[in-house]
């Protein structure tokens, strides 16, 4: 069986209406939760303006993961759109906050990398195991 990276396999089940908004909220969610706990590890207080402001890079990166990928079309896959949806989700976000004047270092990335990779790729990797243990 010969697939594009986006086309939905046996590991990466076709995608209905409540798969897509199930996944995009979920990578939604946990990019917010991501930000979140940022914030509070530094011991940043919780106001709402705040929060968004450290959100909308991140997310308006996530989007763009999600557009390019088309992740719509198979949610659960891991290179495509995961992958995808992940560096652009990093790669977005940290170019948003440069060009919106907030503070960018290397640990940050780094840590922003590894912490998001675990977010958007995990919960993948565990559907994509659920969904061949159901095969099964």
């Amino acid at each position: 069986m010969t697939s594009s990276p986006s086309t939905p396999t046996r590991t990466t089940p076709a995608a209905g209406p409540s798969r897509v908004a199930g996944a995009f909220l979920l990578d939604l969610v946990l990019v917010v939760i991501f930000v979140l706990i940022g914030r509070r590890s530094h011991a940043e207080s919780f106001d709402v303006l705040g929060a968004l402001n450290a959100i909308w890079p991140f997310v308006s990166g996530m989007l763009v993961g999600w557009l390019i990928s088309r992740a719509w079309r198979a949610p659960l896959g891991i290179l495509n759109p995961g992958v995808i949806v992940w560096l652009c989700t990093v790669a977005g976000g940290m170019l948003l906050r440069v060009a919106s004047g907030q503070g960018v270092q290397l640990s940050f990335v780094i840590v922003a990398s590894v912490a998001t990779a675990l977010f958007l790729l995990g919960w993948r990797l565990v559907a994509l195991f659920a969904v061949r243990r159901r095969r099964a």
